[in-house]
């Protein structure tokens, strides 16, 4: 059983939450965004919402990573399973064995340093690096 004084509590309680709901429905109106991750209030305004959707975004501005493709023959990982004594079989990545190395550029007359695979600096000095820079369509005046 409870008591008119529980229940006058209880109702003053609902009716504060009613008023809570409708405070965070006009802060949302006046101009607040509320973050889901931390509940932090952000204020902003219309104008700053117009502007971020017509501005065009980039995606491919991103962190520079080097990745593990040869630029010079297009070498890159192998998709392979691991298949162990009992034949279970896991899949495994096999990368390609790129090394930095400084090569000689004779029509630049200086070094330049580059990420390539073994494959391809065997290509290099069977074929020069200018012939197989150019097949590769590799600027070499930017590195």
């Amino acid at each position: 059983m409870t008591t008119m004084a529980t229940q006058g509590a209880w109702l003053r309680m609902t009716s504060s939450a009613k008023s809570m709901t409708k405070s965070t429905v006009t802060s949302k109106e006046l101009g607040f965004l509320t973050s889901q991750l931390s509940g932090l209030r952000i204020s902003y305004t219309p104008s700053d919402v117009i502007n971020r959707i017509s501005l065009p975004s980039f995606p491919g501005i991103q962190p520079i990573v080097a990745r593990r493709i040869c630029p010079f023959t297009g070498k890159k990982a192998n998709r392979a399973n691991k298949v162990s004594f009992s034949n279970h079989k896991t899949k495994k990545l096999q990368f390609v064995n790129l090394q930095y190395k400084r090569v000689w550029w004779e029509a630049g007359k200086r070094f330049v340093k580059l990420r390539l695979s073994t494959k391809a600096l065997k290509t290099i000095e069977k074929n020069g690096l200018d012939a197989v820079a150019k097949k590769a369509g590799i600027d070499l005046r930017k590195k």
